[in-house]
């Protein structure tokens, strides 16, 4: 699950992808495929890649998973029939769900989300449905507590658009093209990541009940516990309560 801010540090702290730390190298080697193949395998050259091959290193992937993803994108290895898409709809209460897929199977993937979205009360739209409430930035979380000034003004300085305190966690948000350069910054202040993406962050949210904000919880964890669904997104508010249950679940 990524976009909401509370949500996002929750689900770090719950531990989800540790427990499936399998599943996770696998979406992380797809993006790193798809990366390769749509860009080339030079890290350097390479944003798109450079950022996705980062993104593996912060999850402890070995490095000779790294480098087999990069071979199949470059056509050294075998990378099948791997497409991107994206798939839009509603979920319980109303509130936008995105979700991006890397599958080698089209209509079986559509089949499978479709299947868990009518059985956990919500549906599928149109595209272009939801895309528009979400808006790409590079979102960098600090487990920091107290002064935060130095942190603060070394990400402005860098390119940060803003630095938000979650309690117990500082969420440093930029511009895409901003991303790496804020996070040289943080890092030269010595200050520990606990995570670094670029990702899809609403614009606007839409507030849930307890009943709507458990039951799209639980509608999450499903959708991410297929292979092909890389990231969820949805714009969610959930209630501060109800995470913090949800966390200790």
């Amino acid at each position: 699950m990524s976009g909401h801010s509370k949500w996002s540090t929750i689900k770090r702290a719950k531990g989800a992808a540790d427990a499936k730390r399998g599943q996770l190298f696998t979406k992380l080697g797809r993006e790193i495929t798809i990366a390769a193949r749509s860009g080339g395998g030079d890290a350097d050259a390479n944003s798109t890649l450079r950022l996705a091959v980062q993104k593996a290193r912060d999850n402890n992937m070995p490095i000779d998973n790294i480098d087999r993803a990069i071979k199949r994108g470059t056509g050294a290895g075998t990378a099948g029939a791997l497409e991107e898409m994206t798939l839009e709809g509603y979920g319980p209460g109303g509130a936008a769900m995105l979700l991006q897929i890397v599958t080698d199977n089209r209509n079986r993937t559509v089949s499978e989300v479709r299947s868990i979205l009518t059985k956990n009360n919500a549906n599928m739209g149109e595209v272009g449905c939801v895309t528009w409430v979400f808006e790409q930035k590079g979102l960098i979380v600090v487990e920091a507590e107290g002064d935060i000034d130095e942190l603060e003004l070394a990400a402005i300085d860098a390119g940060a658009e803003d630095v938000k305190d979650e309690g117990g966690a500082i969420e440093i948000i930029s511009r895409p093209e901003d991303f790496e350069a804020v996070r040289k910054a943080i890092e030269e202040t010595g200050v520990k990541i606990a995570s670094a993406e670029v990702t899809l962050i609403p614009q606007n949210l839409a507030p849930l009940d307890e009943k709507a904000a458990l039951q799209t919880l639980k509608l999450i964890d499903r959708l991410e516990e297929l292979d092909d669904v890389q990231h969820v997104f949805t714009n969610g508010d959930f209630p501060d309560d109800v995470l913090e249950s949800y966390r200790s679940s």
